[in-house]
This record gives structure tokens, sequence and C-alpha cells, in this order.
């Protein structure tokens, strides 16, 4: 049972992240040119494209895009529950469990973004990659805000280490403060 639980879960968080990306480059308006952007956006093409008929974009936002990470992360969330309980969720608990995940996992992407934006900051710091264009959409407008906090020191830009110290702290927030109040749900 194990084994299901991990298959399920893995593929379960990896089709949300896919999702979730699609949804935050509609946010920041990335280059939807760019082939790792364009990548995503065929993966969720067939789940997304049908919805936009039946969802309107809300001032700006695009409603089939939120509307399909809510779906994905409620599905494997209420998959997760019922193979390691046995039980149904209730309907508040499946809702509150699911925004609390896509909290989680936007949180992650942006960790794993900054720490990219570091390495390639080190590695190619002035090269032109799709990824390195990516990181630098996602993570640009977070850093731009902290380094008006916090200036560049001797050359050393110390906002990507505010931003994973901001990234841990709203972590560990969620995991100690929210987590535990959603099993008075059960």
């Amino acid at each position: 049972m194990h084994e299901l639980l991990f298959l399920v879960q893995t593929l379960g968080e990896l089709a949300v992240s896919v999702f979730l990306l699609r949804m935050l480059f509609q946010m920041i308006r990335t280059d939807f040119r760019n082939p790792l952007v364009q990548a995503i956006v065929r993966l969720t093409n067939p789940a997304i494209l049908p919805l936009r008929k039946v969802l309107p974009s809300i001032g700006g936002l695009d409603s089939a895009s939120i509307a399909a990470v809510w779906v994905a992360e409620a599905t494997l969330w209420s998959a997760l529950h019922w193979l390691s309980t046995g039980n149904a969720p209730s309907v508040a608990l499946v809702v509150a469990s699911s925004v609390m995940e896509i909290v989680r996992a936007t949180l992650s992407i942006y960790l794993l973004a900054t720490f990219g934006y570091i390495i390639l900051s080190w590695v190619a710091p002035s090269g032109y990659s799709p990824a390195g264009q990516v990181v630098g959409d996602l993570t640009g407008p977070l850093l731009r805000r902290l380094r008006q906090a916090i200036p560049v020191m001797g050359g050393l830009d110390l906002s990507p280490m505010a931003l994973i110290l901001l990234i841990y702290l709203a972590q560990m927030i969620l995991n100690e403060r929210i987590r535990p109040l959603l099993i008075g749900l059960e």
C-alpha cells in the first residue's frame, strides 16, 4: 500500500505542479515563446482549453487555470486521504487542505526557483537560457522588492538569501500553525 501511496502522491504532485506553473506563468506574464513555457502550455491545454469555455477570465486572472490547479490538488488530496485512511474526507477538509497544499506547492516552486536563480547567477551570469528566463521571471518581482529593503553590499546581493529565509518562515507557519487547525475539520 505504501508503494501505491508513493506513486499516486508523486504523479499527483507532478500534475499539480505543472498546472500551478501554468497559472503562475500567466500571473507573472512570462514570455510564452520560451520553449519551457510552451511545453507547460502544451501539457496543460487539454484540461485548460475546455475549462476556458465555461470559466471566463476575471480581472486579468485566468479562472480556468486557477480551477484546474484546485481540482487537481483536491483530487490528489482526496485520493491520498482515502488511500491512507479508507474514509472519504469531508468537503470542508478537502477545500481547506487543498488550498493549504496549493500554498505549500507554490512556496516550494519559489524556493526551487530561487535556488536556481542563485546557481544560474554563478554559472551563467549574463548568458541567456530558457530556464534562466523562467527562473528570472518567477523570482524577479520578489527579489526587486527585497532589494529595495536590503541594498547590495560590497557587490553581494543578499536578496535571494532573504527570499529563501522568508519562504522557509512561511513554510514553518503553514506546517506548525495552520496544518494543526485542519485536524479539527476531520
